[in-house]
């Protein structure tokens, strides 16, 4: 079974990414791929909020609403790193 702890936080992980670089074809593949799993676990209703420390992500699970919270540093952990090394992450446009 699938965690929704783990697969908010990977979500979350890979959303602040494709934030920051719209165009990165990768992570936007794999932001989909976190988005079919949030739908196999019937959730809905997300909403990412921050301050100084956290992320928070409120969402529905059934008819319950529900918060997790996830500290930034672990967040931006992989966005950091791309922007430390930039060279290992170029993006590869999907050709048509």
């Amino acid at each position: 079974m699938k965690s929704v702890q783990d697969t908010l936080y990977n979500w979350l992980t890979i959303k602040v990414v494709c934030d920051e670089r719209p165009d990165d074809t990768a992570a936007k593949d794999t932001l989909n791929l976190f988005e079919e799993m949030i739908t196999d676990l019937h959730l809905s209703n997300l909403v990412v909020t921050k301050d100084d420390l956290m992320y928070y992500v409120s969402y529905q699970q059934g008819e319950e609403t529900k918060k997790a919270r996830f500290p930034q540093e672990l967040i931006e952990v992989m966005l950091k790193q791309i922007n430390q090394d930039p060279e290992k992450y170029e993006n590869y446009p999907i050709e048509e």
